[in-house]
């Protein structure tokens, strides 16, 4: 089978870019010596968490619960589940636990600190626990100098659960402007993890794990020194946003949306195609970045590059594609039945919408379908 040959809308990945990303990303924390627990949210599908892992040791993050039993059943064993721990999820993951998973939790309170253990000592499981470091004010977490909040939540632990150290995410790096600016979120998020598990130690508690990880900031680190361990994920696809930030080309991005051309509104200089907000998603990551991509940037159905045509208005199953600069656009040259491929703004709200790749690898021809999950139970 070729695309020529499939129902549009569809998810395709390009598995030659995949590769490309991944090597890439298996340098970095070689180079950077530490050890890499791949974030699986993005793909969501067995075969990609394979490429991701291979090489390594297997250890694995994901986002949802639902991930955890995906993965676990496909022999995945050491699992950090790296959402804060809520009570209704706890009985869950004691059943990964009594089923064989490594399943380590986080959590950024004492109170969550304290219906952990207290699941633990009626239940007899003992779940192990990263703190969240919070060391970019991006979202949650535990400032790195609060010793004193840390040094609650590592006893509240004590009695019923297992504290296995800290982690953070530089999520505020998605907002730097510069390779410089990112460089700096890089060492922000090393030194605020390590000052949390110095902190620990002198207050007499074991820290063995050090975990930070977004896919700017771990491309640009210059040192992670204190750090064990490298969680990072979009970097297996890339997307527009990573692309705006400079973290990659657009040629890298290895997924986009198959669509057909149906219309045509040439008075306006616009196509239209049948990739709208549930194809594409809602998401407009790049509108705050120097260059917004609308609701994704479109090439030929090669993934090759088209004049600067974006996908500027989305319904639920129609896009509008026009020239980015609101310029005239001869649409006699996309003839209803051409397909297009969408590369999209943020790659994990996109897949998403998909219940499986259409696999390709470096051509149009489908090599395999790939089949991804989504909810959270």
């Amino acid at each position: 089978m070729r695309l020529t040959d499939i129902e549009t809308p569809a998810l395709v990945l390009d598995a030659a870019k995949m590769r490309a990303n991944i090597d890439r990303m298996n340098a970095t924390a070689r180079r950077l010596g530490v050890a890499l627990r791949p974030h699986l949210k993005t793909g969501k599908s067995v075969e990609v968490a394979r490429a991701m892992t291979e090489g390594w040791s297997g250890a694995v993050t994901v986002s949802t619960l639902k991930e955890a039993d995906e993965f676990f059943a496909a022999g995945c064993r050491d699992i950090l589940y790296a959402v804060g721990i809520a009570s209704n999820k706890l009985a869950h993951a004691a059943r990964l636990t009594q089923a064989g998973a490594q399943l380590t939790l986080i959590l950024d309170s004492v109170a969550a600190a304290e219906a952990v253990a207290a699941f633990g000592r009626e239940t007899g499981v003992r779940l192990p626990v990263l703190i969240e470091i919070d060391s970019d004010g991006h979202r949650a977490g535990v400032q790195p100098d609060d010793a004193a909040t840390l040094d609650a939540i590592a006893r509240a632990l004590a009695n019923g659960a297992e504290l296995a150290g800290v982690m953070t995410h530089g999520g505020g790096s998605y907002n730097s402007t510069s390779a410089d600016g990112i460089a700096a979120h890089a060492e922000m998020e090393r030194a605020g993890a390590v000052r949390a598990a110095e902190h620990l130690r002198a207050a007499g508690h074991a820290c063995p794990t050090v975990s930070v990880g977004s896919t700017p900031t771990a491309l640009f680190a210059r040192d992670l020194a204190g750090v064990t361990e490298l969680r990072v994920g979009v970097y297996v696809f890339f997307d527009l946003v990573m692309a705006g930030l400079g973290v990659c080309a657009p040629e890298d991005i290895a997924v986009g949306v198959l669509t057909s051309v149906i219309g045509h509104q040439a008075e306006r200089g616009q196509l239209i195609v049948d990739a709208g907000w549930m194809a594409l998603s809602r998401d407009r990551g790049t509108q705050g970045q120097v260059l917004d991509q609308g609701y994704g940037l479109v090439r030929d159905a090669e993934g090759g590059s088209l004049d600067d045509l974006v996908v500027v208005a989305a319904n639920q199953e129609h896009g509008i594609v026009a020239r980015r600069d609101g310029g005239p656009l001869d649409v006699a040259r996309f003839p209803v039945g051409t397909l297009l491929r969408v590369l999209p703004n943020h790659a994990c709200a996109t897949a998403a919408q998909h219940g499986a790749y259409r696999v390709v690898d470096g051509s149009d021809e489908i090599t395999g379908t790939w089949p991804r999950f989504g909810g959270w139970s």
